[in-house]
């Protein structure tokens, strides 16, 4: 009941900017989460992933530009009885050997330390470290986590609710305007954030759609890949959120100067 009732005198005192600053936040945890993926062993971490390749055997596909359909037959003998899977991160690469618990670490070497010949006959570690060093690029989802941050910083600087005497003596609560050039920089800040974001998250969706088809098209009937859902997730919800803050100054601001302007006149 006490919270019920605190709660209902805290809501009037929530300012437009507040709701700003909570959606921005939400957008850098689920950034934040993304680039953790793979990173390490914690609950949850190694579903976060940007693409997994796995040894399963299934039938091989034909076709007529297919110069040797045989080499499916020698591939399956070399795979074996191997079931390893890799998952790549922004930062991290996950291997789970056996059908167990997953192995995670910044360094390709280290994990394929831990494994046999038998359990990964194709490399399919090495590929992944390929992808991750060469193709991953996390450093535009980074950039536009601090431009959101110093965004966030300049939201909490916009005036709240704060009660004030008129001439009469009574007392009544007023809030001002925020700064102009202050919400015209925040504007400018989470504009390109969100920029950054998406350019980031279509790079990483056209990426790993297209190298989880060739790994997989290579090793036709004996390996298989897929893109991390959970990634596209985060990644395109962490845009929808930036955008919305976007959107939310924008309309902020020509407001305020509508309302100025028709104070003027």
């Amino acid at each position: 009941m006490r919270f019920a009732v605190g709660l209902r005198r805290l809501i009037p005192f929530l300012g437009y900017h507040h709701v700003l600053m909570i959606l921005i936040a939400a957008g850098i945890i689920l950034l934040s989460l993304l680039l953790a993926g793979c990173s390490s062993t914690s609950p949850g971490i190694p579903n976060i992933f940007l693409i997994s390749l796995y040894y399963q055997s299934y039938p091989p596909s034909f076709n007529p530009a297919q110069v040797d359909p045989g080499v499916t037959t020698a591939i399956a003998n070399i795979v074996g009885q191997a079931q390893l899977e890799v998952r790549v991160g922004y930062f991290g690469i996950c291997i789970n050997p056996d059908g167990g618990s997953f192995l995670c670490s910044n360094n390709a070497s280290s994990l394929a330390s831990r494994v046999g010949v038998d359990q990964d006959p194709l490399n399919l570690i090495w590929v992944a470290s390929t992808f991750k060093d060469s193709i991953v690029f996390p450093y535009l989802i980074i950039v536009a986590i601090v431009l959101a941050f110093i965004c966030f910083i300049l939201l909490a600087t916009f005036p709240g609710w704060h009660e004030e005497t008129d001439e009469r003596g009574s007392e009544r609560d007023v809030k001002p305007f925020p700064s102009r050039p202050v919400s015209q920089v925040a504007l400018a800040l989470i504009f390109i954030a969100s920029v950054f974001v998406l350019v980031s998250v279509l790079w990483q969706h056209t990426a790993s759609v297209a190298a989880s088809t060739i790994a997989q098209d290579l090793g036709n009937g004996s390996v298989k890949s897929g893109v991390g859902t959970t990634a596209m997730i985060l990644g395109w919800f962490g845009f929808a959120l930036f955008i919305i803050v976007t959107i939310g100054l924008l309309v902020m601001i020509l407001s305020i100067s509508l309302l100025d302007r028709l104070t003027d006149d």
